[in-house]
């Protein structure tokens, strides 16, 4: 059926779109709306949406990404394609292009394309071409030879200039001398000719910027099966380990994209402590992930990004073992298995920091490279779990500014048997206002120990607070 999008104009309502069957009776885009009421009787309405038309480009955009990693969008109903080393995957160009073309017809999409040396080649073809799409290497002059110089890509007014000047095709205008074509035409025309010719660069701004270190594998029949994803991971990662191990880098963050038949993407991810490129770890990290993979009716398209990459360092063959401490791989390893599992936030690695207060004088370190800039310690007893923040505890002593003889800590009356301290802590004035603590490490009649605080002096009603564990 015929099919518009309309939008309010100063004081009408104006076509912005219309289907091949709308046009083929007629209506345009800038007919009123009303007019194109009184053409097509069975004529389907509807209104423009703002911005709509972008999102959905964009889309098409990204989905055209299993077909090249360079996807650009032009204008509001166009994209390029750097196809180059892409084609062969497909059967060579010819294959490639029925593909592509016929996935975006099946899907209801009027799509036309071309391939040639140049962008300005391609979309002059794509638009305005009427025998073959796809161009052989070297012949954008006499494809473009015929067609009208609207097909350069050039303003209008130049347009109208060069039709009224009697330069009816794109060949009428290469006869001229580029210096007559600049003090006529000015540079626009010229720079939009020679990047069409080839003779000058176009530079390419990419829908997804391509990421430094990604492998593809495209499947000649759509995979949906955990054997055949693991193949294909174990596929992508040898790929991606050679290139890496040359370069004296490894993995830290990689993502699978799974680019299914049905239009969808399906990823999973991993992530490592060190920088790895063994094969056989990498994919026993992903072989975690596989269940969470949904193929639906087949996956067409694999891609293995890896966006955070980290130097590493020559290994050393030593003729003694010794203790490699945490720099040893098969701790990383451990740690890669157990956050694959567990997840990565409940392994954590603290490191000493230059704080009085307890609660502060720990920080969470990012990998294992990270080193500590003091040390633990270890003059003074300090439990083997610290609580995050304090937690009040109703005490009784024999004097004020004697150890507590009992405490109560959520409703359970501990009696204390041992007591050493106090410890007095000063608070950081620089940081916070407040009372010093005077800790003490406690014994209770059941042999557990705990480390006790009391805020500020005794004989201001002080208020008492577990602060840890001790082993």
């Amino acid at each position: 059926m015929p099919v518009v999008f309309t939008a309010p104009d100063h004081n009408r309502v104006v076509i912005t779109a219309a289907n091949q069957i709308a046009e083929a009776e007629g209506i345009y885009v800038g007919m009123a709306a009303a007019d194109a009421k009184a053409i097509s009787t069975g004529l389907q309405v509807l209104d423009a949406i703002p911005g709509k038309e972008f999102k959905l480009l964009r889309q098409l955009g990204l989905w055209c990404i299993r077909y090249t990693p360079i996807v650009v969008i032009d204008g509001a109903d166009g994209l390029i394609l750097d196809v180059t080393g892409c084609s062969h995957l497909w059967g060579g160009e010819r294959g490639y292009f029925k593909e592509m073309v016929n996935k975006l017809r099946t899907s209801g999409y009027d799509a036309r394309a071309a391939i040639a040396d140049t962008v300005g080649a391609a979309w002059a073809v794509a638009r305005f071409g009427r025998v073959t799409p796809i161009i052989a290497a070297g012949a954008q002059v006499s494809a473009l030879a015929a067609l009208p110089p609207v097909a350069l890509r050039i303003d209008t007014e130049v347009t109208e200039r060069l039709q009224k000047l009697g330069f009816r095709t794109i060949g009428s205008v290469m006869n001229l001398p580029i210096r007559a074509l600049r003090k006529r035409f000015g540079d626009g025309l010229v720079m939009r000719l020679s990047q069409a010719l080839g003779s000058a660069e176009e530079p390419l701004v990419p829908l997804m910027p391509p990421v430094p270190y990604a492998e593809r594998l495209p499947c000649m029949e759509p995979i949906n099966t955990a054997v055949g994803i693991g193949i294909a991971i174990e596929q992508l990662l040898k790929m991606l380990c050679l290139r890496l191990q040359a370069e004296g880098k490894g993995v830290r963050k990689a993502i699978l994209k799974c680019h299914r038949i049905d239009g969808k993407v399906v990823q999973a991810a991993i992530s490592t402590n060190r920088g790895s490129h063994s094969v056989s770890h990498l994919l026993q990290l992903f072989q975690l992930q596989i269940d969470r993979i949904e193929p639906a009716l087949g996956i067409e398209l694999f891609l293995l990004e890896v966006p955070k990459v980290e130097d590493m360092a020559i290994k050393q063959e030593k003729l003694w073992a010794a203790d490699p401490g945490l720099k040893d791989g098969a701790l990383a390893e451990l740690l890669d298995k157990l956050a694959g599992k567990l997840g990565a936030e409940r392994i954590r690695r603290y490191l000493p920091a230059e704080h009085y207060w307890p609660e502060r004088s720990v920080q969470l370190a990012s990998s294992l490279e990270d080193a500590p800039q003091t040390a633990w310690r270890v003059d003074r007893p300090r439990p083997i779990r610290l609580l995050t923040r304090p937690e009040p505890v109703e005490v009784m002593a024999l004097l004020p500014d004697y150890p507590p003889k009992i405490f109560v800590h959520q409703g359970v009356r501990h009696s204390i048997v041992k007591a050493d301290g106090p410890e007095r802590i000063e608070r950081e004035w620089w940081i916070d206002e407040g009372e010093h603590r005077d800790y003490y490490a406690v014994e209770d009649d059941k042999g557990q120990r705990y480390w006790l605080f009391r805020l500020g002096h005794y004989d201001a009603a002080p208020q008492w607070y577990l602060h840890g564990y001790f082993a």
